[in-house]
Parts: structure tokens; sequence; C-alpha cells
């Protein structure tokens, strides 16, 4: 199937007049579908950057998992997660996790990830400065810096969790900092750039503001593959780092400056059932962007 973005400008303009439509219709009001409402529950910048990534690591599964998981959690962490993890000590601490799994994530992991992100206040004083370690500003994507970052925080220290001071191959907090290198799509860590980078007053937060919107990458889950190649915003079949640059440079010519601004939105529908994985006629026919859809125009 051809690219629907290679066609006529009539295309890009309706498709720039839907999406654009469909944003304004799904704003904060849906942030309780979304693993983004535990970060509107803090105010100070420290404490939004360690939510943030906490939240986006256990991002995948059913919402109501995810919102279970995160709660019990965040639980934990108290009413400021950041001073939870400068303090954190493994061994004192490591019990705060025992009984919090999801799917096949355990306590072990959870334990990793906050003396990971302690680490990172140590080196840098922050989340968003560690990563910043390995930005470039003048790079079309962020790419680049998201695999400096994946492979700085893997080779952070964890002899306290594993005392050979070597992460294994099949350690699964790994799955909480895949590599575009890898193939990967890393829809969650695109997922926390975006809250971190983007400034949205009902969602996005802008805390770094030495990172262009434009240079943001689409976090690509299963929902938005799926809608994304029905209508037309790419033509690849596998969800992986390919698939999310191809929607990215679709949605760039849409909006150049802020392309990732429609994740929100596009995700809605299909968190929300409003685009099925089976297409059903009754829901094709109430959805808002049906014209754009190349199941409804064979159907």
């Amino acid at each position: 199937m051809a690219c629907m973005m290679r066609n006529t400008n009539a295309n890009v303009l309706l498709l720039k007049e839907r999406l654009d439509a469909l944003y304004r219709t799904y704003g904060g009001e849906y942030l309780g579908t979304d693993p983004l409402m535990f970060l509107h529950r803090y105010e100070d910048p420290e404490d939004i950057e360690v939510v943030g990534l906490v939240c986006s690591a256990f991002a995948y599964g059913q919402v109501k998992s995810i919102q279970s998981t995160l709660s019990r959690i965040l639980e934990v962490m108290g009413k400021h997660p950041a001073r939870y993890a400068r303090e954190f000590d493994v061994r004192a601490r490591a019990r705060d996790f025992a009984g919090i799994k999801h799917r096949f994530n355990r306590p072990v992991d959870i334990v990793l990830l906050i003396y990971y992100i302690k680490q990172m206040f140590e080196r840098s004083g922050s989340i968003g400065e560690f990563f910043r370690m390995g930005y470039t500003p003048d790079t079309p994507t962020i790419e680049g810096a998201l695999y400096s970052f994946v492979e700085g925080v893997l080779s952070l220290d964890c002899t306290p969790v594993y005392p050979g001071g070597r992460l294994p191959k099949d350690a699964r907090v790994r799955f909480f900092f895949p590599s575009p290198s890898s193939g990967s799509a890393c829809k969650r860590l695109n997922l926390y750039l975006r809250w971190m980078v983007r400034r949205d007053g009902g969602l996005d937060f802008g805390l770094w503001d030495f990172v262009m919107p434009s240079q943001l990458v689409v976090p690509v889950d299963t929902h938005i593959a799926r809608i994304c190649t029905r209508i037309g915003l790419t033509s690849r079949r596998a969800a992986g780092w390919r698939m999310a640059l191809e929607i990215t440079e679709s949605l760039k010519k849409l909006d150049a400056y802020d392309p990732v601004k429609y994740d929100f939105a596009l995700c809605r529908l299909g968190i929300l059932d409003k685009c099925p994985a089976v297409p059903q006629t009754r829901t094709c026919a109430a959805c808002d962007i049906r014209c754009l859809c190349t199941h409804v125009r064979r159907t």
C-alpha cells in the first residue's frame, strides 16, 4: 500500500483538517485513560521527571493493569518521589516493592530502575541533564540522543542488585530502556520524551526546553501502528523504529514544528475502542477520521 502522504496536496490538507479536529477533541479531559494522569498529581519539576520515567517504563499492557501497578509504586515513593529516589538505599528499601508485579517485570526491576534514577541525580543533577549529555541540537531527530541515553543508563552501577556488577543480558530492566539501534520503536521512551519536551497545558509539561519538539519521534504502539497504517501515514508493516520515523515524517507535513502533538488524540481512538483491531461497521461509521481510512474506503 502506498503511503497517503505521497499523494496530492488535497489529501494532505484533508488529513491536517481532520487530525487537527481530533487533536482539539481529545485533550486533558481524557487524562484518566493515560498514565500521564499520574504526572499531573505533582508540581515539583523533579517529581514530574521521576514519575514520568517510572510511568513510561510501565506503560505497556491493559490500561487498568498499568494504573494499578503505578498506583502501588507511587504510593511507596510517597509525596516526593524525587526525594525518595535521591535517598534510595537498595539494601534498606529493597522490600518496599515486594509483591508488585507487572506482567513479566518483577520487584527487582523496580528497585534497579529507582537505583538508576538515583545515580542519574548523582552524576548529572537530574534525569533531564543526564539525557542532555548525549543530546545534539542540530540533528533532525532525537535518535542519537536516545541511543546515548540508553547506553548511559544501562552502564550505571547495578552491583546492589546483581553482585557481580554486570547486568545480565536477560535482565528484565533492559525492557525499560530499548535502543533505536535494535530496531525497537522505543514507544515508552518516546512517550516520556513527549511528556518532557512538548508544552501543552492540559497534557505535556515542556520541562526540557533544550530539545526541540520537531526532533521528537512518535511513540508507536499497537494502536498507533494500526491507525496510522489505516490512514496512510506509513506503508511499513513492522511496528519498529523505521515505522516510527516514517509516521513522524508524515506528520511533519501537517505540523513541522510539533508533529508528535497528534499522538495522544490518535491513541485515544484505539484505547477507547473507536478504532478496534477488527473493524466494525457501526464503529467505523461513527469514526471522526473515517474519510481517511483505507478500510472504510474499501467497504
